[in-house]
């Protein structure tokens, strides 16, 4: 049998329960920083795709510089529209 008295074991102070906070949450800030950039990259490349001669974004802007108040008009139109179906 032993005679020794069991120590409590010391609980982390304040100062190092926020250093483990603040560890944390940079940790977090990273992996969305992170994310944030692998989307925003993915965008770019669809946006870039969709620009190109022939493509979707490219016919837009070249009948928006033709005829800006009726891409407008059209625009408009498209907006009440989606705004009227919620």
């Amino acid at each position: 049998m032993s005679t020794e008295i069991p120590q409590p074991t010391p609980q982390p102070g304040m100062a190092e329960r926020a250093i483990d906070a603040a560890s944390d949450v940079s940790h977090t800030i990273g992996e969305v920083a992170g994310g944030v950039r692998a989307a925003v990259d993915r965008l770019t490349t669809v946006i870039d795709e969709a620009r190109k001669p022939g493509r979707p974004l490219s016919t837009v802007a070249a009948i928006t510089r033709e005829a800006p108040l009726a891409s407008l008009f059209v625009a408009f139109l498209l907006g009440v529209a989606v705004a009227r179906r919620r």
